[in-house]
């Protein structure tokens, strides 16, 4: 069973950026299908960005051009670069490690962004 642990969520001004981690123990992220979701107060949780096992990645329409999705399968992580921060882009983030019906989900991590 993998479990994850998301991290590097805060509070920050409009404009900012902020780095989020989705580490894996109790198994590779290697051959897994990875994606970050936000899920805003009251709100749906929603698709933010994925990235294939053989790295492909895909976006939402509102984050394209200002976040990143990258994994590093030697520290067996994935990353969020979040880049030009906006109001909307607050939320809990979480990530999702799926592998066929195998699903994974972390508890997620606050992020704020607010003048």
């Amino acid at each position: 069973q993998v479990q994850l642990a998301e991290s590097g969520g805060g509070l920050v001004q409009p404009g900012e950026s902020l780095r989020l981690s989705c580490a894996a123990s109790g198994g590779s992220l290697s051959f897994r299908y990875i994606a970050w979701f936000r899920q805003a107060p009251g709100k749906q949780r929603d698709l933010v960005a994925q990235i294939s096992a053989s790295g492909v990645t895909t976006y939402a329409n509102s984050v394209k051009g200002r976040f990143t999705i990258s994994r590093n399968n030697g520290k067996n992580t994935v990353y969020l670069d979040m880049n030009s921060l906006k109001s909307e882009d607050t939320g809990v983030y979480y990530c999702r490690a799926s592998r066929g019906v195998d699903v994974n989900w972390g508890q997620g991590t606050q992020v704020t962004v607010s003048s």
